[in-house]
């Protein structure tokens, strides 16, 4: 055992006895001063001969070093003997005349293609509710029509009482599981488990981003064929309450489109937007990108790339009532028989349009 971990011993000791002291009503201040000095000193103590022993250490390692080299050096000249007077020579390419030697590049860590991976819930409202079932109550869009002039001793016309509407909802359950034998969560030197658990937090992005697509898609599409268009939805279409709010999200396809757009003097119309994720933006409106895996265009009819302008945290809400719920088991189902664990994935969600007005679903024709 080195000196200072034998030292390092005797300081708890030390500290042991010094919190008796201080628990000790009757004990003496000169006393837990005493005490106190003694544990400082040991303190110090120990510093140094650590430093010592480290010294030590450093010079042995010293002296393996230059003992390994001189090996090594044998070594090789006998390496190179049998590569050059041996006709029988021990060769990598022969697996039984050494190859079977030679380390492969074998990497057991498993390295994910870099890929983007869009959540669109970031993009709308995500409401935690308490119930599985509910509403919302909003006041309905009226154009009023003002106070009408009454003649003196006239009759007041009566005038039109706000209405509202109802927005219910009802959250579906989604859910998936994964099987992985038990053998590899022993025997596998990486996180398998970890893996899987982030495999399935992907999936729960997935189905959400499906069922916030569905939802978009049941607006009616507005076909823009220059940017324009893109002007007229921003200044007539969107009410001006949503103007300085909204957004233009497209995919892949859409920006490559918008990008390449210029004015009569051939100057790109894009501008540079520092509040943008892309960097960019159109008449002062940001632009949102998204992978055209997560938003793809429409192929119905030719390619037609997705422009969806407006406020989506206005217009789409999603009620969740349960996020991502994972649990493992090696015992529920089939699980203990078979010898697996089992990854289950359980989550509650609905989304519903709160504003259609708020938005409107663009398409632009690029083939």
């Amino acid at each position: 055992m080195l000196k200072s971990v034998e030292m390092k011993q005797e300081l708890e000791v030390l500290k042991n006895e010094a919190r008796k002291l201080l628990e000790d009503k009757e004990a003496k201040l000169e006393d837990i001063e005493a005490k106190n000095a003694e544990i400082e000193t040991l303190q110090a103590k120990i510093i140094m001969q650590e430093k010592l022993e480290q010294e030590e250490k450093e010079e042995m390692e010293n002296a393996t070093f230059e003992e390994e080299t001189l090996q090594d050096d044998v070594t090789k000249e006998f390496i190179n003997g049998l590569r050059t007077k041996f006709e029988n020579a021990m060769s990598e390419g022969s697996s039984t005349d050494g190859g079977y030697t030679v380390p492969q590049d074998i990497l057991t860590k498993i390295n994910e293609l870099r890929e983007r991976k869009d959540a669109l819930q970031n993009l709308i409202t995500v409401e935690k509710v308490t119930a599985p079932t509910g509403s919302r109550v909003f006041k309905a869009r009226a154009q009023q029509t003002g106070f009408a002039e009454v003649a003196e001793n006239g009759s007041i016309p009566e005038k039109a009482t706000p209405q509202f509407t109802q927005l219910t909802y009802s959250v579906k359950k989604y859910a998936g599981f994964l099987k992985v034998t038990n053998e590899l969560l022993k025997d596998s030197d990486i996180a398998i488990r970890s893996t899987v658990e982030k495999w399935l937090g992907d999936e729960s992005r997935v189905t959400r981003n499906k069922l916030i697509l569905a939802e978009l898609d049941k607006k009616a599409k507005t076909a823009i064929a220059s940017v324009d268009d893109i002007k007229d939805v921003l200044n007539v279409q969107l009410d001006p309450a949503f103007r300085y709010t909204s957004v233009i999200v497209t995919n892949q396809d859409g920006f490559n489109w918008l990008d390449k757009q210029k004015d009569s003097d051939g100057n790109y119309l894009l501008q540079p937007s520092v509040s943008s994720p892309t960097g960019k933006q159109l008449f002062g409106v940001d632009i949102v990108m998204v992978s055209n895996k997560d938003l793809p265009s429409d192929t119905t009819n030719g390619t037609k790339a997705p422009f969806i302008i407006g406020d989506l945290k206005e217009a789409i809400v999603m009620f969740e009532k349960e996020g991502m719920e994972l649990r493992a088991s090696d015992v529920a189902g089939d699980a203990y028989l078979t010898d697996v664990t089992l990854f289950r994935a359980i989550e509650r969600e609905e989304v519903k349009t709160r504003d259609s007005e708020a938005f409107v679903y663009g398409q632009v024709a690029i083939a």
